[in-house]
Protein backbone atom coordinates (compact mmCIF):
# COMPACT_ATOMS: atom_id res chain seq x y z
CA UNK A 1 0.00 0.00 0.00
CA UNK A 2 2.84 2.39 0.67
CA UNK A 3 3.76 2.48 -2.76
CA UNK A 4 0.55 3.11 -4.35
CA UNK A 5 -0.32 6.35 -2.07
CA UNK A 6 3.43 7.20 -2.81
CA UNK A 7 2.70 7.15 -6.54
CA UNK A 8 -0.46 8.96 -5.92
CA UNK A 9 1.34 11.60 -3.73
CA UNK A 10 3.70 11.97 -7.20
CA UNK A 11 0.61 12.29 -9.64
CA UNK A 12 -1.25 14.40 -6.90
CA UNK A 13 1.16 17.16 -7.07
CA UNK A 14 -0.04 20.54 -9.07
CA UNK A 15 2.03 23.80 -9.63
CA UNK A 16 1.56 26.38 -7.53
CA UNK A 17 0.01 28.77 -9.47
CA UNK A 18 -2.27 26.25 -11.06
CA UNK A 19 -6.13 27.52 -10.10
CA UNK A 20 -5.16 28.86 -6.96
CA UNK A 21 -2.94 32.06 -7.55
CA UNK A 22 -4.87 33.76 -5.58
CA UNK A 23 -4.49 32.16 -2.34
CA UNK A 24 -1.00 31.67 -3.11
CA UNK A 25 -0.50 35.28 -3.19
CA UNK A 26 -3.02 35.59 0.04
CA UNK A 27 -1.30 33.42 2.34
CA UNK A 28 2.13 35.20 2.03
CA UNK A 29 0.88 39.01 2.81
CA UNK A 30 -1.14 37.33 5.47
CA UNK A 31 1.98 35.91 6.65
CA UNK A 32 3.54 38.64 6.60
CA UNK A 33 1.14 40.75 8.21
CA UNK A 34 0.82 38.82 11.13
CA UNK A 35 4.17 39.12 12.31
CA UNK A 36 5.07 43.12 11.29
CA UNK A 37 2.29 43.76 13.26
CA UNK A 38 3.91 42.50 16.36
CA UNK A 39 7.14 43.69 15.52
CA UNK A 40 6.91 47.13 14.28
CA UNK A 41 5.33 48.84 17.71
CA UNK A 42 8.58 47.87 20.47
CA UNK A 43 10.84 49.85 18.71
CA UNK A 44 9.43 52.98 18.10
CA UNK A 45 8.27 53.30 21.63
CA UNK A 46 11.11 56.45 22.62
CA UNK A 47 9.54 58.19 19.76
CA UNK A 48 6.02 57.59 20.81
CA UNK A 49 6.85 58.94 24.41
CA UNK A 50 8.33 61.92 23.13
CA UNK A 51 4.18 62.77 21.82
CA UNK A 52 2.80 61.77 25.34
CA UNK A 53 3.59 59.88 28.39
CA UNK A 54 3.72 55.98 27.58
CA UNK A 55 3.62 54.82 31.25
CA UNK A 56 5.52 51.67 32.57
CA UNK A 57 2.33 49.79 33.09
CA UNK A 58 0.93 50.69 29.20
CA UNK A 59 4.10 49.55 28.25
CA UNK A 60 3.65 45.84 29.90
CA UNK A 61 0.25 45.65 29.02
CA UNK A 62 1.37 46.37 25.33
CA UNK A 63 3.96 43.31 25.90
CA UNK A 64 1.21 40.98 27.43
CA UNK A 65 -1.61 41.93 24.51
CA UNK A 66 0.05 39.52 21.86
CA UNK A 67 -0.52 36.11 23.89
CA UNK A 68 -3.39 36.85 25.46
CA UNK A 69 -5.42 38.21 22.66
CA UNK A 70 -3.65 34.79 20.57
CA UNK A 71 -5.04 32.56 23.50
CA UNK A 72 -8.77 34.13 23.26
CA UNK A 73 -8.96 34.29 20.02
CA UNK A 74 -7.40 31.03 19.29
CA UNK A 75 -10.68 29.85 21.04
CA UNK A 76 -13.40 31.95 19.45
CA UNK A 77 -12.06 32.05 16.14
CA UNK A 78 -12.88 27.94 15.66
CA UNK A 79 -16.28 28.49 16.48
CA UNK A 80 -16.73 31.62 14.48
CA UNK A 81 -14.96 29.85 11.19
CA UNK A 82 -17.56 27.01 11.48
CA UNK A 83 -20.65 29.14 10.46
CA UNK A 84 -18.58 31.02 8.50
CA UNK A 85 -16.08 29.70 6.82
CA UNK A 86 -12.57 29.66 6.64
CA UNK A 87 -12.00 32.66 3.80
CA UNK A 88 -15.10 34.86 5.19
CA UNK A 89 -13.48 34.70 8.79
CA UNK A 90 -9.99 35.58 7.01
CA UNK A 91 -11.22 38.79 5.65
CA UNK A 92 -12.88 39.50 8.93
CA UNK A 93 -9.40 39.64 10.74
CA UNK A 94 -7.17 41.09 7.98
CA UNK A 95 -9.71 43.92 8.42
CA UNK A 96 -9.41 44.27 12.06
CA UNK A 97 -5.78 44.13 11.65
CA UNK A 98 -5.85 47.05 9.04
CA UNK A 99 -7.79 49.17 11.00
CA UNK A 100 -5.97 48.87 14.30
CA UNK A 101 -2.94 49.22 12.27
CA UNK A 102 -3.55 52.69 10.82
CA UNK A 103 -5.64 53.83 14.24
CA UNK A 104 -1.88 52.89 16.02
CA UNK A 105 -0.89 55.91 13.77
CA UNK A 106 -3.08 58.65 14.82
CA UNK A 107 -3.11 57.53 18.50
CA UNK A 108 -3.42 60.53 21.22
CA UNK A 109 -2.66 59.29 23.81
CA UNK A 110 -1.31 55.64 25.79
CA UNK A 111 -5.28 54.40 26.43
CA UNK A 112 -6.21 54.83 22.11
CA UNK A 113 -2.58 53.36 21.84
CA UNK A 114 -3.24 50.61 23.88
CA UNK A 115 -6.97 50.18 22.58
CA UNK A 116 -5.50 50.08 18.91
CA UNK A 117 -3.07 47.33 20.04
CA UNK A 118 -5.52 45.57 21.26
CA UNK A 119 -7.86 45.43 17.41
CA UNK A 120 -4.75 44.69 15.91
CA UNK A 121 -3.44 41.82 17.78
CA UNK A 122 -7.29 40.51 17.50
CA UNK A 123 -6.80 40.04 14.28
CA UNK A 124 -3.41 38.56 14.61
CA UNK A 125 -4.71 36.10 16.57
CA UNK A 126 -7.71 35.05 14.20
CA UNK A 127 -5.59 35.10 11.47
CA UNK A 128 -2.63 32.93 13.50
CA UNK A 129 -5.51 30.02 14.26
CA UNK A 130 -6.51 30.20 10.10
CA UNK A 131 -3.58 30.48 8.28
CA UNK A 132 -2.53 26.69 8.74
CA UNK A 133 -5.85 25.26 7.72
CA UNK A 134 -5.80 27.50 4.84
CA UNK A 135 -2.82 26.00 3.97
CA UNK A 136 -3.94 22.89 4.50
CA UNK A 137 -7.28 23.59 2.24
CA UNK A 138 -5.23 24.90 -0.88
CA UNK A 139 -2.11 23.03 -0.80
CA UNK A 140 -2.86 19.90 0.67
CA UNK A 141 -0.36 18.17 -2.48
CA UNK A 142 2.59 20.78 -1.83
CA UNK A 143 2.22 21.15 2.17
CA UNK A 144 5.83 21.24 2.60
CA UNK A 145 6.59 24.16 0.07
CA UNK A 146 3.82 25.66 1.26
CA UNK A 147 4.62 25.71 5.08
CA UNK A 148 8.55 26.18 4.08
CA UNK A 149 7.25 29.34 2.23
CA UNK A 150 5.02 30.77 5.12
CA UNK A 151 7.25 30.01 7.52
CA UNK A 152 10.08 31.64 5.94
CA UNK A 153 7.91 34.47 5.65
CA UNK A 154 7.21 35.09 9.28
CA UNK A 155 10.62 34.71 10.04
CA UNK A 156 11.18 37.94 7.14
CA UNK A 157 8.38 39.58 8.82
CA UNK A 158 9.60 39.29 12.12
CA UNK A 159 13.76 41.10 11.77
CA UNK A 160 12.76 43.31 9.29
CA UNK A 161 10.42 45.74 11.44
CA UNK A 162 13.19 46.72 13.84
CA UNK A 163 15.25 47.33 11.38
CA UNK A 164 13.74 49.99 9.53
CA UNK A 165 11.04 51.26 12.01
CA UNK A 166 13.15 53.21 13.59
CA UNK A 167 14.99 54.47 10.31
CA UNK A 168 11.71 55.63 9.51
CA UNK A 169 10.39 56.87 12.24
CA UNK A 170 13.90 59.25 12.36
CA UNK A 171 12.76 60.48 8.93
CA UNK A 172 9.01 60.54 8.28
CA UNK A 173 7.80 60.53 12.55
CA UNK A 174 6.40 57.81 14.36
CA UNK A 175 2.93 57.80 13.15
CA UNK A 176 3.86 56.71 9.48
CA UNK A 177 6.09 54.34 10.93
CA UNK A 178 3.32 52.53 12.62
CA UNK A 179 0.82 53.11 10.45
CA UNK A 180 3.08 51.89 6.74
CA UNK A 181 2.28 48.61 8.29
CA UNK A 182 -1.84 48.72 7.74
CA UNK A 183 -0.71 48.82 4.34
CA UNK A 184 0.36 45.15 3.71
CA UNK A 185 -2.72 43.88 5.72
CA UNK A 186 -4.82 45.71 3.36
CA UNK A 187 -2.82 44.40 0.04
CA UNK A 188 -3.49 41.08 2.16
CA UNK A 189 -7.47 41.61 1.87
CA UNK A 190 -7.72 41.95 -1.68
CA UNK A 191 -6.93 38.24 -3.08
CA UNK A 192 -8.96 37.10 0.19
CA UNK A 193 -12.02 39.29 -1.42
CA UNK A 194 -11.56 38.04 -4.71
CA UNK A 195 -11.66 34.33 -3.94
CA UNK A 196 -15.06 34.93 -1.86
CA UNK A 197 -16.00 36.67 -5.09
CA UNK A 198 -15.06 33.66 -7.42
CA UNK A 199 -16.45 31.19 -4.93
CA UNK A 200 -19.70 32.57 -5.21
CA UNK A 201 -19.75 32.19 -9.12
CA UNK A 202 -18.82 28.80 -9.23
CA UNK A 203 -20.99 25.94 -8.06
CA UNK A 204 -20.40 23.53 -4.54
CA UNK A 205 -18.22 21.14 -4.60
CA UNK A 206 -18.56 17.94 -2.86
CA UNK A 207 -17.01 17.61 0.45
CA UNK A 208 -13.54 15.32 0.03
CA UNK A 209 -12.53 13.55 3.15
CA UNK A 210 -8.71 11.94 3.75
CA UNK A 211 -8.43 8.24 3.74
CA UNK A 212 -7.50 6.60 6.77
CA UNK A 213 -4.03 4.52 6.56
CA UNK A 214 -2.86 2.15 9.02
CA UNK A 215 -0.74 2.94 12.28
CA UNK A 216 2.56 4.19 11.96
CA UNK A 217 2.55 3.65 8.34
CA UNK A 218 5.80 5.03 6.71
CA UNK A 219 3.52 7.13 4.74
CA UNK A 220 0.86 8.61 7.11
CA UNK A 221 2.81 12.71 7.06
CA UNK A 222 2.04 12.82 3.34
CA UNK A 223 -1.53 11.52 3.56
CA UNK A 224 -2.52 15.23 2.37
CA UNK A 225 -0.77 14.77 -0.82
CA UNK A 226 -2.69 12.17 -1.68
CA UNK A 227 -5.99 13.40 -0.95
CA UNK A 228 -6.49 16.34 -4.24
CA UNK A 229 -6.00 16.29 -7.57
CA UNK A 230 -6.25 19.62 -8.29
CA UNK A 231 -7.86 22.91 -6.65
CA UNK A 232 -8.86 23.47 -3.21
CA UNK A 233 -10.54 21.08 -0.63
CA UNK A 234 -14.42 21.72 -0.83
CA UNK A 235 -15.03 21.84 3.04
CA UNK A 236 -18.01 21.27 5.50
CA UNK A 237 -18.49 22.55 8.42
CA UNK A 238 -17.10 21.22 11.25
CA UNK A 239 -17.93 19.17 13.49
CA UNK A 240 -19.40 20.79 16.70
CA UNK A 241 -17.66 17.83 19.44
CA UNK A 242 -14.06 18.43 17.51
CA UNK A 243 -12.84 21.15 19.70
CA UNK A 244 -14.66 19.44 22.90
CA UNK A 245 -12.76 16.50 22.43
CA UNK A 246 -9.49 17.77 21.58
CA UNK A 247 -9.32 18.32 25.50
CA UNK A 248 -8.68 14.49 26.32
CA UNK A 249 -6.27 13.57 23.82
CA UNK A 250 -2.78 13.18 24.65
CA UNK A 251 -1.36 14.50 21.25
CA UNK A 252 -3.58 17.26 21.22
CA UNK A 253 -1.96 18.55 24.62
CA UNK A 254 1.54 17.77 23.55
CA UNK A 255 1.40 19.42 20.32
CA UNK A 256 -0.41 22.46 22.91
CA UNK A 257 2.69 22.26 24.67
CA UNK A 258 5.35 21.92 21.71
CA UNK A 259 3.58 25.03 20.51
CA UNK A 260 3.58 26.95 23.83
CA UNK A 261 7.18 26.26 24.56
CA UNK A 262 7.94 27.86 21.17
CA UNK A 263 6.42 30.88 22.18
CA UNK A 264 7.47 31.22 25.56
CA UNK A 265 10.84 31.75 23.80
CA UNK A 266 10.27 33.70 21.62
CA UNK A 267 8.52 36.35 24.22
CA UNK A 268 10.86 35.91 27.10
CA UNK A 269 13.66 36.61 24.36
CA UNK A 270 11.65 39.76 22.93
CA UNK A 271 10.90 40.95 26.17
CA UNK A 272 13.93 40.45 28.16
CA UNK A 273 16.78 39.49 26.09
CA UNK A 274 18.22 42.99 25.36
CA UNK A 275 18.27 43.99 29.01
CA UNK A 276 19.90 40.91 29.89
CA UNK A 277 22.65 40.87 27.86
CA UNK A 278 22.72 44.94 28.69
CA UNK A 279 23.53 43.51 32.46
CA UNK A 280 25.64 39.95 31.85
CA UNK A 281 27.33 40.71 29.17
CA UNK A 282 28.75 44.48 29.00
CA UNK A 283 27.09 45.36 25.67
CA UNK A 284 25.61 48.84 24.60
CA UNK A 285 21.58 49.06 24.61
CA UNK A 286 21.99 49.68 20.98
CA UNK A 287 24.05 45.98 20.34
CA UNK A 288 21.55 44.67 22.64
CA UNK A 289 19.01 45.75 20.05
CA UNK A 290 21.27 44.71 17.36
CA UNK A 291 21.76 41.14 18.97
CA UNK A 292 17.99 41.05 19.68
CA UNK A 293 17.58 40.93 15.61
CA UNK A 294 20.15 38.55 15.42
CA UNK A 295 18.25 35.70 17.29
CA UNK A 296 15.04 36.92 14.99
CA UNK A 297 17.46 36.10 12.04
CA UNK A 298 18.23 32.50 13.30
CA UNK A 299 14.84 31.64 12.40
CA UNK A 300 14.86 32.37 8.75
CA UNK A 301 17.04 28.79 8.05
CA UNK A 302 14.90 27.24 10.24
CA UNK A 303 11.86 28.62 8.51
CA UNK A 304 12.96 27.47 5.11
CA UNK A 305 14.39 23.41 6.38
CA UNK A 306 12.01 22.06 8.68
CA UNK A 307 8.95 21.99 6.84
CA UNK A 308 10.67 19.93 4.47
CA UNK A 309 12.61 17.50 6.99
CA UNK A 310 9.53 16.89 8.77
CA UNK A 311 6.94 15.94 5.82
CA UNK A 312 9.68 14.44 3.89
CA UNK A 313 11.67 12.71 6.21
CA UNK A 314 9.66 12.52 9.39
CA UNK A 315 12.11 14.33 11.42
CA UNK A 316 9.95 15.70 14.08
CA UNK A 317 11.64 14.51 17.28
CA UNK A 318 15.04 14.95 16.18
CA UNK A 319 14.10 18.32 15.27
CA UNK A 320 12.72 19.07 18.93
CA UNK A 321 15.75 17.63 20.61
CA UNK A 322 18.27 19.31 18.46
CA UNK A 323 16.47 22.88 19.48
CA UNK A 324 15.96 22.19 23.49
CA UNK A 325 19.69 21.21 23.36
CA UNK A 326 20.82 24.60 21.21
CA UNK A 327 18.63 26.29 23.59
CA UNK A 328 19.67 24.89 26.70
CA UNK A 329 23.21 25.62 25.20
CA UNK A 330 22.92 29.16 24.35
CA UNK A 331 21.59 29.24 27.76
CA UNK A 332 24.06 28.20 29.64
CA UNK A 333 26.87 30.06 27.68
CA UNK A 334 24.48 33.23 28.88
CA UNK A 335 24.73 31.70 32.11
CA UNK A 336 28.21 31.02 32.88
CA UNK A 337 30.43 33.37 30.00
CA UNK A 338 28.25 35.96 29.29
CA UNK A 339 30.72 38.58 28.05
CA UNK A 340 33.31 35.84 26.04
CA UNK A 341 31.27 35.53 23.02
CA UNK A 342 27.01 36.72 23.49
CA UNK A 343 27.15 36.82 19.36
CA UNK A 344 27.85 33.00 19.37
CA UNK A 345 25.17 32.54 22.30
CA UNK A 346 22.75 34.46 21.33
CA UNK A 347 23.03 32.19 17.87
CA UNK A 348 22.59 29.19 19.09
CA UNK A 349 20.13 29.76 21.41
CA UNK A 350 18.43 31.54 18.13
CA UNK A 351 18.09 27.55 17.05
CA UNK A 352 15.09 27.48 19.30
CA UNK A 353 13.56 29.41 16.50
CA UNK A 354 13.44 25.91 14.77
CA UNK A 355 10.38 24.60 17.65
CA UNK A 356 7.73 27.45 15.63
CA UNK A 357 7.92 25.79 12.03
CA UNK A 358 7.98 22.55 13.14
CA UNK A 359 4.83 23.46 15.73
CA UNK A 360 3.12 24.79 12.25
CA UNK A 361 3.73 21.87 10.29
CA UNK A 362 2.54 19.86 12.93
CA UNK A 363 -0.97 21.60 12.95
CA UNK A 364 -1.75 20.81 9.63
CA UNK A 365 0.11 17.14 9.71
CA UNK A 366 -1.60 15.75 12.67
CA UNK A 367 -4.94 16.51 11.22
CA UNK A 368 -6.60 14.83 8.37
CA UNK A 369 -8.79 17.79 6.84
CA UNK A 370 -9.03 21.40 7.43
CA UNK A 371 -11.97 21.34 9.30
CA UNK A 372 -10.02 19.08 11.99
CA UNK A 373 -7.07 21.37 11.68
CA UNK A 374 -9.03 24.62 12.35
CA UNK A 375 -10.61 22.99 15.77
CA UNK A 376 -6.46 21.85 16.37
CA UNK A 377 -4.71 24.79 15.21
CA UNK A 378 -7.72 26.56 17.93
CA UNK A 379 -6.40 24.30 20.95
CA UNK A 380 -3.07 24.58 20.43
CA UNK A 381 -2.42 28.41 19.52
CA UNK A 382 -5.36 29.37 22.75
CA UNK A 383 -3.31 26.97 25.32
CA UNK A 384 0.16 27.70 23.56
CA UNK A 385 -0.37 31.30 23.96
CA UNK A 386 -1.77 31.24 27.60
CA UNK A 387 1.35 29.67 28.59
CA UNK A 388 3.71 32.25 26.73
CA UNK A 389 1.55 35.17 28.62
CA UNK A 390 2.62 33.72 31.62
CA UNK A 391 6.54 33.72 31.48
CA UNK A 392 7.66 37.33 30.26
CA UNK A 393 5.97 38.62 33.36
CA UNK A 394 7.31 35.80 35.50
CA UNK A 395 10.68 36.10 34.16
CA UNK A 396 10.59 40.50 35.27
CA UNK A 397 9.24 39.79 38.82
CA UNK A 398 11.99 36.90 39.19
CA UNK A 399 14.38 39.59 37.71
CA UNK A 400 13.55 42.09 40.30
CA UNK A 401 12.89 39.82 43.06
CA UNK A 402 16.51 38.09 43.10
CA UNK A 403 18.22 41.13 41.53
CA UNK A 404 19.99 39.33 38.84
CA UNK A 405 19.74 36.71 35.92
CA UNK A 406 20.59 33.49 37.22
CA UNK A 407 17.20 32.31 38.30
CA UNK A 408 15.20 33.44 35.12
CA UNK A 409 17.64 31.64 33.03
CA UNK A 410 17.45 28.85 34.83
CA UNK A 411 13.37 28.64 34.55
CA UNK A 412 13.59 29.54 31.24
CA UNK A 413 16.12 26.00 30.99
CA UNK A 414 13.67 24.61 33.06
CA UNK A 415 11.07 25.07 30.19
CA UNK A 416 13.13 23.77 27.72
CA UNK A 417 14.02 20.34 29.78
CA UNK A 418 10.17 19.52 30.91
CA UNK A 419 8.65 20.09 27.46
CA UNK A 420 11.18 17.10 26.00
CA UNK A 421 8.23 14.14 26.96
CA UNK A 422 5.27 16.88 24.96
CA UNK A 423 7.68 16.70 21.82
CA UNK A 424 8.35 12.95 21.77
CA UNK A 425 4.99 12.27 21.77
CA UNK A 426 4.16 15.15 19.41
CA UNK A 427 6.65 13.23 16.93
CA UNK A 428 4.05 10.16 16.75
CA UNK A 429 2.97 9.49 13.20
CA UNK A 430 -0.42 9.57 13.61
CA UNK A 431 -3.27 11.89 13.41
CA UNK A 432 -5.96 13.47 16.18
CA UNK A 433 -8.41 11.54 14.71
CA UNK A 434 -6.46 8.02 14.85
CA UNK A 435 -5.80 9.10 18.88
CA UNK A 436 -9.00 9.49 19.68
CA UNK A 437 -10.05 6.17 17.89
CA UNK A 438 -7.55 4.67 19.19
CA UNK A 439 -8.48 5.18 22.72
CA UNK A 440 -12.56 5.77 22.14
CA UNK A 441 -14.17 4.52 18.91
CA UNK A 442 -14.99 5.93 16.02
CA UNK A 443 -14.37 9.53 15.01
Amino acid sequence: MGGGVADLVTTAAQPLWRGRALALIGIVLVAFSLRSAVASLSPVIDHIAEDFPVSPVVVGLIGAAPPVCFAVFGLVTPLVERRFGLERVAVAALTLMSIGLLLRGFAADSTSLLAATVVVFAGVGAGNVLLPPLVKKYFADRLGVMMTLYSTTLSISTFVPPLVAVPLADSLGWRISLGLWGLFSVLALLPWIAVLVGDRRRPAAPAVAAPALPDNDPVDERLDAAVVATGPIATVPANPRVFGRLWRLPLAWALALVFGTSSTVAYVAFAWLPTLLVDVAGVSPASGGFLLSLFALAGLPCGLLVPVLVVRFQATRPLYLFAVAAGVAGLLGLLFAPAAAPVLWVLIYGLTAILFPLSLVLLSVRARTPESAVALSGFVQSVGYAIAAVFPLLIGLLHETTGGWTVPIIVVIAVLVLSIPAGLVAGRRRTIEEDWERRYGRW
